[in-house]
């Protein structure tokens, strides 16, 4: 950490850390807490202890970097510690399934700025908690606090219990109160902010948007070059890479879709093949895929380590974005990694939302809504001709270099320049 002129330290409090995998929520955090110090910000990690993971792994575990000293504190999965025959009181996942955490994490955090003397409080979404355990952290301490709350918190019927509800929306409301600066991903985020708050200063809402790690992307490209999309002369593949939330990314009129074009002739088994990685809901989606008859257009594939996600995106004929209209103010953390990758995109997400948005920034219109079957109908074959033309478009240099992790973190460097500087007078 020293050999960057480290002179000030963060606490960074984020329970998506390594040894967790199968979120992409986990790369913000990591690559902040890699490229701070180049910017002369040491982080200190506040995380949970793995138990609390249901999918860790080593395969990120190196990333880390040596100098970065990090603390794993007190934490249970309420579902699979606290349960009984797999029942448990919905106040002991309040705010979430982790909210014991907060048991560990409060004490160990302030310990840790005893120790280290950070300038600023960190925390990020989306666990609740965090932000619970910045909020506290902050008025103990009088600290200044940068609460990184990527997408709202809450709402109208998210989350979906009223109880657990209510108490985001405490959460939400005390952390835009009580922090010194609230961090979102997306324009449309910090709009809903402004919207709900509005005895809140703008000047409070700072963007920082997701990205991409160009050092990740080289290594997964050593593995050997990316094929032209259908070089191969098999079918084409489209891959979706991560969760799909039944709600947000519900892939039904896809589907749908698939099916009607297989009774037309649009589409095989010979000309088009799906991949939906690492979903997270595999025993529902195959379900529907058995119902919509296209078990062999759409194939549900495991998680495998990041970086090797990398190269299937690298080597993909065509990258799918599944995004709901009710996620208009949201842009998926994959996105930004599918631009780097320079393989054609099909969007299936509301024209009017920030991803569409990002999109067109980046020159890419091959956009249709993702609940509407017919417009996917209508543009799926045309998409799958403009990658075997060579014709679909793709995001300049430009556009791309300006998403990297690098240029995310020197953002955030300022940020805390100014956040600390401001509290120093």
């Amino acid at each position: 950490m020293d050999a960057f002129m480290v002179n000030k330290r963060v606490l960074m409090i984020a329970y998506h850390y390594p040894p967790m995998r199968g979120s992409s929520g986990i790369q913000r955090t990591l690559k902040f807490s890699q490229y701070l110090p180049q910017s002369g910000w040491g982080p200190v990690m506040l995380s949970a202890h793995p138990r609390a993971y249901s999918n860790p792994g080593d395969d990120q575990m190196a990333d880390i970097p040596a100098s970065v000293p990090v603390t794993r504190a007190f934490a249970l999965d309420t579902a699979r510690h606290l349960s009984v025959g797999g029942r448990y009181a919905g106040f002991m996942a309040l705010p979430d399934r982790w909210a014991s955490w907060c048991l560990g994490a409060i004490p160990a955090g302030w310990r840790l700025i005893r120790r280290h003397r950070p300038a600023v409080i960190w925390s990020t979404y989306p666990i609740a908690s965090a932000h619970l355990i910045g909020l506290v952290l902050r008025r103990l301490t009088g600290l200044p606090w940068v609460a990184d709350l990527r997408d709202p918190m809450t709402d109208v019927s998210y989350p979906e219990d009223p109880r657990t509800r209510r108490v985001f929306q405490w959460i939400e409301r005390k952390t835009i109160e009580h922090c010194t600066v609230a961090v979102c991903t997306t324009p449309g985020a910090i709009k809903t902010y402004e919207a709900r708050f509005p005895a809140i200063p703008r000047e409070r809402y700072r963007l920082i948007e997701n990205a991409y790690d160009e050092e990740n992307f080289a290594d997964a490209e050593r593995g050997g070059a990316a094929a032209a999309p259908g070089a191969h002369g098999g079918p084409l593949t489209l891959v979706h890479s991560g969760i799909i939330y039944p709600s947000e990314r519900d892939p039904v009129p896809l589907f749908q879709a698939l099916a009607a074009l297989k009774r037309q002739g649009a589409v095989s088994a010979a000309s088009v093949r799906v991949v939906l990685r690492a979903t997270a809901h595999d025993d529902y989606l195959g379900g529907l895929i058995a119902e919509h008859g296209i078990a062999d257009l759409v194939q549900l594939a495991p998680h495998v380590p990041y970086r090797d996600a990398l190269a299937e995106m690298l080597n993909a004929d065509g990258l799918l974005i599944l995004q709901a209209s009710n996620c208009n103010h949201q842009v998926p953390a994959k996105l930004y990694e599918y631009l780097r990758a320079r393989r054609p995109i099909l969007a299936l997400t509301d024209s009017d939302g920030d991803t569409a948005a990002t999109l067109r920034q980046a020159g890419i219109d091959s956009i249709a809504p993702l609940d509407q079957k017919d417009a996917i109908i209508a543009m799926l074959p045309r998409f799958l001709e403009q990658v075997r033309s060579g014709t679909a478009p793709l995001a300049s240099a430009a556009v791309i270099a300006a998403h990297s992790r690098r240029a995310r973190t020197e953002q955030l460097a300022l940020l805390l320049d100014q956040v600390s500087a401001s509290h120093a007078q």
